[in-house]
């Protein structure tokens, strides 16, 4: 059983106001559906399985056990007893990555948030206990957690670290409480101390197996339902893990480029064919990089969409994207790397086990050598397409652009941007393959 009490109700509430809404709770997967889907050995049906999601999204009892099979985390032909065996193996993997943590830092697994530097960058150990933090709501005093004496401050010299990844490491910890406070706080899920610190030491941890991008803010935002979802810490450690493997490459940043740089030119690719004159306006107006969507592609809608339907978006888009090799090729390939694996041939499968968007990639044949565009590259274009006559008409410069699109948050229909999105890549793909032609 993956939910909460309280988590149950926060989700339920939200499926009850779409349902005033007018949200077609019949074309949901429902327990019932998604029961049926199995055989008795434990595998999946997965083809109608995508079909539910696509139509209606997932519910809520049931979220966390179908995110598993939707971000990669089992493969549908596995059965039950494949399915245990995998999930305790991760779970010892990660409770072994955790106590590696807690050997260097012991705030890790003790229920407290760091929200100030330990150490400084020359690795020298900050022994200040006023910024050793216990988690905390914003109107609760927060307290120490560790003190002190003069002459454990006069060995700090002493103590000095020098291995530079434990040290990047380490000086990432305070950031993340920071985020950590600030992340979903309306929600009385975090009222919870310990639900603070399971999200502080998932992030913490997964900092510290992925050295190349570490940890950067607005992973908070993408790690929170697993929390929510998932009751288990290592379950919902695996859900981030395997999220990331999409997303990741948004964060890794050099000197000379952003990591979603690649996103942002297939955006202004994609509206100069489809919208050519909002792009020339965005341009003249010096937003032809489309930087103003940055927020959009790092966090996925968080902030343009209550926490409810920023789920069902979520499992929305996953499910169009899905492939059924992904579990192989995450395996593949390893922990904390990016998608796909080099090297590694898929299995042949039927093209109804694809989702929607993804079979539409296989037909027309454009994945390129960094594979297929994002559906969210479409999913922010038909939001410009959306509001293509307003920018038109009232933007007149950056500020402008960002005031109208900020108009969108809280406003933004899910079912409506997926479908949105799904025609502007047929729409895309005609053109694009009549200019071949």
């Amino acid at each position: 059983m993956f939910w909460s009490n309280s988590s149950l109700r926060l989700v339920v509430g939200v499926t009850q106001e779409r349902k005033m809404d007018g949200w077609q709770i019949g074309k949901t997967l429902s327990v019932r559906k998604w029961h049926a889907a199995f055989t008795h050995h434990g595998s999946l049906h997965i083809a109608s399985v995508l079909n539910r999601i696509q139509s209606g999204g997932v519910h809520p009892a049931i979220r966390g056990e179908v995110w598993e099979f939707l971000l990669g985390c089992f493969d549908p032909e596995s059965t039950f007893d494949d399915r245990d065996h995998i999930r305790q193996a991760r779970r010892i993997q990660y409770a072994r990555w955790k106590e590696q943590c807690k050997h260097m830092d012991p705030h890790v697994g003790s229920g407290k948030i760091i929200t100030a530097p330990i150490i400084t960058e020359d690795g020298v150990p900050i022994k200040d206990p006023l910024v050793l933090l216990e988690a905390a709501t914003p109107d609760q005093q927060a307290s120490p957690i560790t003190t002190k004496n003069g002459d454990e401050a006069n060995q700090s010299s002493a103590n000095r670290l020098t291995d530079k990844q434990t040290i990047e490491w380490k000086l990432t910890l305070h950031q993340i409480g920071l985020d950590v406070l600030r992340t979903d706080r309306s929600m009385v899920f975090y009222e919870k101390k310990e639900n603070l610190s399971k999200l502080w030491d998932i992030l913490a941890v997964y900092a510290w197996i992925d050295k190349e991008v570490g940890y950067c803010q607005g992973m908070s935002d993408l790690c929170s339902p697993m929390i929510v979802l998932l009751n288990d810490e290592a379950d919902a450690f695996w859900c981030f893990e395997r999220l990331m493997r999409r997303l990741r490459g948004n964060f890794r940043c050099t000197q000379q480029s952003v990591g979603v740089e690649n996103q942002l030119q297939h955006l202004a690719s994609i509206i100069q064919v489809l919208d050519p004159k909002l792009h020339d306006h965005l341009e003249t107006l010096g937003g032809g990089d489309y930087l103003f969507a940055f927020r959009m592609f790092m966090v996925l809608f968080r902030r343009e969409l209550s926490f409810g339907d920023s789920l069902y978006l979520w499992e929305m888009m996953w499910a169009l994207e899905y492939d059924p090799d992904m579990f192989s090729t995450y395996e593949e390939s390893g922990p904390a790397t990016d998608r796909s694996a080099q090297g590694y041939k898929p299995r042949v499968k039927s093209t109804r086990q694809f989702g929607k968007y993804e079979r539409a990639n296989m037909k027309s044949a454009t994945n390129g050598v960094d594979g297929p565009v994002p559906i969210s590259v479409f999913l922010v274009a038909s939001v410009l397409k959306e509001n293509s006559q307003k920018l038109l008409q009232e933007a007149r410069g950056l500020d402008d652009i960002i005031r109208i699109l900020n108009n969108v948050n809280g406003n933004l229909d899910a079912k409506k941007a997926c479908a949105g999105a799904l025609k502007l890549h047929a729409k895309y793909l005609r053109k694009m393959q009549g200019k071949k032609a």
